[in-house]
């Protein structure tokens, strides 16, 4: 799968969260004009502007929704009364899932992050959901982001589902950074998979096909 050099985050495009954000109109130019210069790369959350953000996608993407490479994510809480719906658990992801789905209004999505660690959740039990939601046909990739080094490391290897194809971080902070060098340290071990990437930077080997990061891609020279 190939996408742009660029991302665009789409966690402002909405205002229902404190009235802070981009209103419908604002949000269509911003989208028009990311598109019109050849981004092909959406990202956005189950709970960007609490679901607004999805919402409003779902209109931009009219027509064009195949040209499009759409990430969304789950893991963090939508109701506040209800203790399953975040965390990284295979009832929360699929509850979110289909919530993202029906916002969208799509019937797949080609990427799907986890999008915290809640240090609970086994690992094993998000592969197996995810991979199930793959099988399903629902989503096409999987990622992970705002994951800790030693999250990676405890992947294991053998338990029958998808290896792990992109880790990412919050670039602006020291301890991303931290997190950045950990990470790629597994890279370079080769224990992230074939295809690793971390903080909008791609590793691949020579020997294999092209891939495309979140930013942008470096080819290592291994």
């Amino acid at each position: 799968m190939r996408v742009s050099e660029l991302c665009l985050g789409a966690m402002t495009f909405g205002q229902k969260r404190g009235g802070w954000g981009a209103a419908a109109p604002e949000s269509q130019a911003i989208f028009e004009r990311f598109v019109q210069s050849g981004g092909n790369f959406i990202d956005t959350a189950n709970m960007y502007q609490l679901g607004e953000s999805e919402s409003l996608l779902s209109g931009l993407l009219d027509g064009r929704r195949h040209e499009i490479v759409l990430a969304t994510k789950y893991s963090l809480g939508a109701r506040s009364n209800d203790l399953n719906s975040g965390g990284n658990h295979r009832k929360s992801m699929v509850q979110a899932l289909e919530g993202s789905l029906k916002r969208l209004r799509t019937d797949y999505i080609d990427l799907y992050w986890m999008h915290a660690w809640d240090g609970v959740t086994p690992v094993d039990e998000v592969l197996r959901a995810l991979d199930d939601m793959v099988r399903a046909g629902k989503i096409l990739y999987i990622g992970f982001s705002d994951t800790p080094a030693l999250g990676h490391r405890t992947i294991p290897g053998d338990c029958g589902a998808p290896r792990m194809e992109q880790a990412r971080g919050n670039p602006g902070s020291l301890q991303s950074h931290r997190a950045q060098r950990r990470t790629r340290d597994l890279a370079d071990g080769g224990q992230l998979g074939p295809r690793r990437a971390c903080m909008g930077t791609a590793w691949q080997r020579p020997s294999q096909r092209q891939i495309f990061g979140v930013a942008r891609c470096i080819h290592a020279d291994r």
